[in-house]
């Protein structure tokens, strides 16, 4: 069992930076792959950013070059620096984990914080 919890989200104007954390606990040695979501009203559940476990990052083409995606397996947190925010950029942001082995094939049970909501706005 892993539990995830967002923090960090807020509002802030065009242009300004926020930095969400996700913080997990319980069997944490068990996180492989991370990654953070997003969803805006009406849209589907978006792909940001993702960082696997050996750090290699990923990210969506409309925040490539704006955001930031690390963890600390030390402290057992991933991160989401944000900057150059944009009012599309507007969400409420998810943190997702692959835990433990669940079948032959590899397959891991995913973990899902509750999301933190980011607005920009002036």
């Amino acid at each position: 069992q892993v539990q995830l919890v967002e923090s960090g989200g807020g509002l802030v104007q065009p242009g300004g930076s926020l930095r969400l954390s996700c913080a997990a606990s319980g069997n944490v040695f068990s996180i492989n792959d991370m990654a953070w979501y997003r969803q805006a009203p009406g849209n589907q559940r978006d792909l940001v950013a993702a960082i696997t476990s050996g750090g290699s990052t990923s990210y969506a083409d409309s925040v490539k070059g704006r955001f930031t995606i690390s963890r600390d397996n030390a402290k057992n947190t991933m991160y989401l620096q944000m900057n150059g925010l944009k009012p599309e950029d507007t969400a409420v942001y998810y943190c997702k984990a692959y835990g433990e082995p669940i079948s032959y094939t590899g397959a891991r049970r995913i973990y899902w914080g509750q999301g933190t909501q980011v607005t920009v706005s002036s």
